[in-house]
């Protein structure tokens, strides 16, 4: 893990514009560890918390429970620092290239959120 902080990124006004939010306003947005690669977590971005988050080179959501933006991070400790950021090829989902700092990026404490698999379960 570097000691570089989250990139801030200049997105021009072409790009922003590129973004397909839904109805409600919303895009998903997917975060990968620039380390491991691993697909952490996914959530929900605006226009504002995109906005945010390229600036502060944090990742900054909407969450739909509580109706409200939230730095992932500033209650858990689990940072995320943005290091790239793109958009897919229709513009409706965004990708998240970070490091990861604290224990992991999901809610219950594991490095990622997809811990779960289809299929037989096995006994580690």
């Amino acid at each position: 893990m570097s000691d570089q902080l989250g990139v801030p990124i200049s997105a021009d006004d072409r790009q922003l514009a590129a973004v397909r939010f839904d109805e409600s306003g919303l895009v998903p947005a997917i975060v990968q560890d620039t380390d491991t690669r691993s697909v952490l977590m996914m959530a929900y971005m605006n226009a504002e918390s995109l906005r945010l988050s390229l600036e502060q080179g944090r990742t900054i959501f909407w969450s739909r429970s509580r109706q409200e933006l939230w730095r992932k991070g500033d209650t858990s400790g689990e940072e995320q620092y943005i290091q790239e950021a793109f958009y897919d090829c229709d513009g409706d989902t965004l990708l998240f290239i970070v490091e990861q700092r604290g224990g992991g990026a999901c809610h219950t404490g594991r490095y990622s959120c997809f811990h779960n698999a289809f299929g037989p379960e096995t006994t580690p």
